[in-house]
Order: C-alpha cells, then structure tokens, then sequence
C-alpha cells in the first residue's frame, strides 16, 4: 500500500485535465440557463424572517440561490456534469470581480467614513487571527480530531493557507487534511454560516452597523457577500456604507492577512494545540493514502477554458434579469451600470495577465471604482445616480447562484472529512466574524467617546 507522502506526490504530479468549452456546447447554454433561471427564481421568493425567541433569523435571496444551485448540482438523480460544475466555477472566478465592481461603484462616496474608521479598518483583521484559535481550536481538542486540528482552524482556510500549511508540515500531513477539511467546509457551508450569524447578531441590537460591515469582510468573496446582505438586511438605510466598509476590509484581509497567518496564527495554533494536548495520548497522527487522497482531488481541478467575454456575457445578461426583478422594472441605466462594470473588470483583467499576477484584478476593480466614484472625478454623481439602478444584493444572488452550481462535486468529500468537521467549521467561521465584530467595536467606541 503507498504511503501517503508517494499518493500525494501521485496527485501532484499527474498532469491536469483541460477542456474548453463556449456557446457551440449545449452545456454551456445549459449552465446559462441555470444560472438565470436560479436567480430570478431566489430574486422573486425574495427574505424570509424566522422569530427565534428575542432574534431573528433573515433568510435573504441569496440562500434560496445558493441552496437550489447545490441542489441541482448534487442531486444523484440526474446531477449536473462535473464539467459544468467546473465551468461554474470558472465563471464564478469572474462574478466575484463582477460583484466588486459593483461594490467599487459605492467606494468614493464613501471615503470620509472610511478614513473615520481607518484604525478599526485594520484592527478588526486581528479577529481572523484570534476568533477560530480561541473557540474553534479548543473545541477541535475535546472533539480528538488530532493535529488535523491546526490546520483546520487557524484559519478561514482558504487558497493561501494550503502554501503555509505545506511548507511548515509538508502535504502529507494531518495538518494538511485539517486544511483539506476546512476548505471544502467553507466552500460548501461558509456563505450559509456567515449569512445565518451575521442576520442573528445583527438581530441582537448590541453591534454598531459599522463594526458588523467590518467583520463581514472575511473569507472568501461569497462570504464576504452574505456577510454584506444580511447586515445590509438590518440596516438598509446604511446599505452603500455597509458594503464599503465589508470591501475594504475585506481587501485588508488579502493584503496582511497573509503574513498574519503565516507568521502569528499558524504558530500560535501549533503551540496552542500542543499545549492543551500535553496530557494526551497521540491521536490521529497519519491518515490513510485513500483519505487524504480523495481529500486532495478538490484541488485536483481541470483547468477550464474559457473565455472571459463569455463568463462576462453570462452574468450580465443574468444580472440584467434579476435587477429587473429587484426594481420591478427595466431601465437603461441598468445597461450602462453593466457596462462599465465589465469594462473594469476587463481591464482588470487584462492587467493582471500582463503584470503575471503582480496586480491583482480584485485590486484594480476596486481602485478605479473608487476613483470614478470619488469627488475628484468630474462624473462621479452621474456614475453614482446610474449604478443605483443595479442594486448590488441582486448580484450577490446572481453570484450565489452560480457559486451552488459549483459545489455538487465536492459534496461527496464530506464523507471522507467526518462529522467533526462541521462544529468545528461553524465555530471557525462564526468565531471568526464575530471576533472581527467585536474588535471593530471596541476601536470604534474609544474613537467616539
């Protein structure tokens, strides 16, 4: 039997999978139909208020999206081809940038309140350090799940986390499958998790709004969406505010985030964990070459090609749809929203391929949103008064939309992750918003006294 250092390196080092794909196949014409049909459906059910005792809970169209797109794509009946579900997943690559284009559409205007809230800005990103460590790390120890631990909570585990996770344990460890873990959690469960605890939070009337955009923005784009739309959902009269804070602090958590992982949180969850595991007898040590194989296969993705126009061309076309629907009616200005946004994102693009990656597009989106929205550009209140006909919950919709439509194919790793991993998921991803929360409210209370 391999061990599973040689079932790694065989994952490793098989070469990946290509297709491409275009309106010539009828799946993509498929997939286009799903997506529009999914959103406008979520569009009109509209929220959902559930009373939990002196909470509530605000189930937004953004669940009902993301809910019947897992659905459809993982459904053993007749399930959504795994190339399309791919193809979901490519053109989700290009909706997150859609959606921070629209987002970027708010920014100018709201510069003074993001100067005003600079300190807290960068002192809430402190909470994705601490939030997991504190709640989430110790109850992975009651629940024995071994040094899969570490890695599953020291932090929201995204695209980044695998590198720093490899390099200090290496790919063939249960700190690896900890990383493994988290990630097909959070892609599965995160946007519901942050949804379902920033509408319960909110609903507590304890939080300033300020601090609750704050610690929305965490994670990836879909949670940083969810977090966006329920606290939007109980504050509305702040909704554009709501939305520039979350970005931002969003953006902040991808710029130092990185090196706050890689050099404070990483460790101190290794040494916390051997800390409460001293008097412990070894458990979970190595994983069986099957499970972390079949783990490893979400990241064993074909690369899929597929034309950016096309992606742009989708999701305009859906979130045409569903701000019609949102705004009970159809306007030019809707057009023209749109077409500024694919145009910053084009460019955005085109600038990130030319730089090899050195100038991300999410960068790019947000700069020249904020720029054309800004006092110092000559068409910013006529840009300002034309994006209010896109309403930006509709693309987070839209997004989520396609997001369900994406994770059919990992719903099957859940089996191979265990039970444990959903508490502690939860907890990561909960602790971790509200920690945010909580810090920015403080900084905010001693900026205001």
């Amino acid at each position: 039997m391999p061990t599973p250092s040689e079932t790694s390196d065989a994952v490793t080092a098989a070469p990946q999978r290509e297709f491409t794909i275009s309106f010539k196949d009828r799946g993509l014409w498929l997939l286009f139909a799903l997506i529009v049909l999914i959103a406008s459906i979520a569009q009109l059910i509209g929220p959902l208020t559930v009373p939990l005792g002196s909470v509530s809970l605000m189930l937004l169209p953004m669940i009902w999206a993301l809910l019947m797109g897992v659905l459809i794509s993982g459904q053993t009946w007749r399930p959504l081809p795994v190339d399309l579900q791919h193809t979901a997943n490519a053109v989700m690559s290009v909706a997150v940038l859609v959606l921070c284009g629209r987002l970027g559409l708010t920014l100018g205007q709201q510069l003074p309140a993001l100067f005003a809230a600079g300190p807290a800005l960068l002192l809430q990103e402190l909470g994705n350090v601490f939030g997991s460590l504190l709640l989430a790390l110790p109850l992975a120890v009651l629940l024995r799940m071994g040094p899969a631990t570490v890695g599953a909570t020291f932090s929201i585990d995204r695209e980044p986390s695998f590198a720093m996770v490899t390099s200090r344990f290496g790919a063939d460890s249960p700190q690896y499958r900890g990383v493994l873990s988290m990630y097909v959690f959070g892609s599965i469960f995160g946007a519901i998790v942050v949804s379902l605890v920033a509408s319960v939070i909110s609903s507590l009337g304890i939080f300033r709004w300020e601090a609750l955009a704050m610690g929305s923005g965490v994670g990836s784009g879909s949670m940083m969406a969810a977090g966006i739309a329920s606290v939007s959902a109980a504050h509305p009269e702040f909704s554009d505010t709501i939305a520039a804070l979350a970005t931002t602090a969003n953006l902040i958590a991808a710029v130092v985030g990185v090196p706050l992982t890689l050099w404070i949180s990483l460790p101190l969850a290794d040494r916390f964990y051997r800390f409460l595991t001293r008097n412990q007898k070894a458990v979970g040590s190595t994983e069986s070459a099957g499970k972390l194989s079949a783990l490893a296969k979400v990241l064993d993705a074909p690369k899929v090609n597929l034309h950016t126009a096309t992606s742009l061309l989708i999701l305009t076309v859906g979130g045409l749809v569903t701000a019609t629907i949102v705004k009970k009616g159809f306007s030019f200005d809707m057009v023209l929203t749109y077409a500024m946004i694919v145009a910053m994102v084009a460019l955005a693009i085109w600038l990130a391929a030319v730089t090899k990656g050195k100038v991300p597009g999410l960068i790019t989106v947000i700069v020249i949103g904020t720029y054309i929205t800004s006092p110092w550009f000559p068409y910013a209140h006529w840009i300002l008064q034309t994006a209010e006909s896109v309403d930006y919950l509709s693309v987070i919709t839209l997004m989520l939309a396609v997001a369900g439509l994406s994770i059919g194919k990992d719903l099957p790793m859940l089996r191979q992750i265990g039970w444990k991993i959903l508490p502690v998921g939860f907890v990561v991803i909960g602790a971790t918003f509200v920690a945010s929360t909580v810090i920015a409210q403080v900084v905010l209370a001693i900026l205001h006294r």
